[in-house]
């Protein structure tokens, strides 16, 4: 055998690489792909996306050069592209990564299909783009868990595979083209805050996320000023890191923050797996409770109020000025706001859901659209109806009102929590908010409105 393929997709490293161990295993030259697919940009790829993406296959492309190779990448459809690739190689074989989402077990399938017909072989590696497959932990009665904790019971028992070494050479044939990997320079609209994307930045704040994060992580996860979280979702997104290696470095650092973490990661995989086994859940209620959501000027009003983040509820719109400027949001910012559109505005979560993955680095289908379904009542929380109240929420989680002000410019001024409720400020305090708006909705009308919808009123 002397020449593979190893198709990246959301597995943008040479650290913990188990398709590209294995094809340089079993092959004189490799190919490392990583194919522009279209059809990928025109219904998922936001410019935040775009962005980290060309940061991380340039950051690719130069690890593979440090080794002797380089990337080959292409544009256009992925399977007539890989063919292509593997006709100019004489390959024998393609390596790739499993993934869960509809497009990708449509993507496996034809590129299977084509290769076979051509008398070629597709290997698929489990276990790349996540620390346990879907499949691997399931219950008696269902081919997936649709309740976290006994899914983290089981998971936690599964004996994770030693992480793989990353390659010292990689022999790359001469004769195989390849566009010039693209630049996050030619992408517009992209956020101005948006942080820096490839394996070696990944590992960088990995290394440093273990030195003096993950220690008070339990404790602090939920800070929203405290930015206490590891901001490696876009990484895991992107698969600059490895899944598997993070739970193994993790349970090595031990502690309470350690395990708060490792928790995180389940989290990551018990949504794969809900969307591995039904699909639909992407863009259909998981648990359908017919709602009635409210649409109409009124509705689109609220929408874009909540986008633009002048709700009037200064936590709400904290998140959603962090996340229109960084790409990313805290994840407690993100139950809180998540509740408020779809649980006060009483708003389908589709709409939600659609704008984060808009503006979202990390924005991955299984867990957006899951955790979006989670809080709103449609998914797999055990208690649907939970409402998340804004001012109680930032009392809690932004006790001094630091995350307010960081984030609304209009709230600078105004000291400690009564940044919370700018409303109840009287006279010069008042004065000192500007244009800031009123409430866009009273909170007991919200819970009125929702329980109306529910049938419960």
């Amino acid at each position: 055998m002397n020449t593979s393929v190893v198709l990246f997709t959301a597995d943008l490293r040479l650290h913990d690489h188990p398709p590209l161990r294995a094809a340089l295993d079993g092959s004189r030259q490799v190919v490392p792909l990583f194919v522009r697919d279209p059809a990928v940009a025109a219904a998922h790829d936001a410019p935040n996306r775009q962005a980290f993406l060309a940061d991380c296959l340039r950051d690719l492309d130069a690890g593979l050069r440090e080794r002797g190779g380089r990337l080959v990448v292409r544009s256009g459809d992925v399977v007539e592209q890989v063919c292509k690739v593997v006709a100019e190689a004489d390959a024998d074989e393609v390596h790739l990564s499993a993934d869960v989402s509809a497009y990708a077990q449509r993507r496996e399938q034809r590129l299977r299909d084509a290769l076979e017909a051509d008398g070629r072989r597709l290997h698929v590696h489990e276990t790349v783009t996540g620390a346990v497959a879907p499949g691997a932990v399931t219950p008696a009665s269902s081919d997936h868990f649709a309740v976290f904790t006994p899914y983290f019971r089981q998971w936690s028992g599964e004996r994770l595979r030693d992480a793989v070494a990353a390659p010292r050479v990689v022999r790359v044939p001469e004769n195989v083209g390849s566009e010039e990997p693209p630049s996050r320079s030619a992408v517009p609209g992209v956020s101005p805050g948006l942080a820096e994307g490839g394996e070696a930045e990944g590992r960088r704040r990995l290394a440093a996320w273990l030195r003096s994060g993950i220690a008070s992580y339990e404790d602090r996860h939920d800070d929203l000023a405290g930015d206490a979280t590891s901001k490696l979702s876009p990484h895991l997104h992107f698969g600059t890191l490895s899944a598997v290696e993070l739970v193994h470095r993790a349970r090595r650092a031990g502690g309470a923050g350690a395990e708060a973490f490792v928790r995180q990661l389940a989290w990551r995989d018990f949504h794969r797996q809900v969307l591995a086994a039904r699909p639909a859940a992407a863009h259909a209620d998981y648990r359908t409770k017919h709602d009635r959501w409210r649409t109409g000027h009124a509705a689109e009003a609220d929408i874009e109020a909540w986008r633009e983040g002048r709700t009037g509820y200064p936590v709400v719109d904290a998140a959603m000025r962090q996340l229109r400027h960084e790409g990313w949001m805290h994840n407690r910012g993100r139950l809180l706001t998540a509740s408020f559109l779809a649980k006060t505005l009483y708003v389908d979560w589709r709409s939600g859901a659609r704008h984060f993955l808009d503006l979202l680095v990390d924005g991955d289908i299984a867990n957006n659209q899951l955790n979006w379904q989670w809080m709103a009542g449609t998914g797999t929380d055990t208690r649907p109806n939970r409402v998340l109240n804004p001012v109680a929420q930032a009392r809690r989680y932004d006790p001094d009102g630091a995350y307010v002000r960081r984030w609304v410019e209009e709230l600078a001024e105004v000291e400690g929590p009564a940044v919370h409720e700018p409303w109840k400020l009287r006279g010069l305090d008042r004065a000192a908010v500007g244009d800031y708006p009123d409430p866009i909705v009273e909170l007991s009308d919200g819970l009125a409105r929702f329980k109306h919808a529910r049938g419960r009123d």
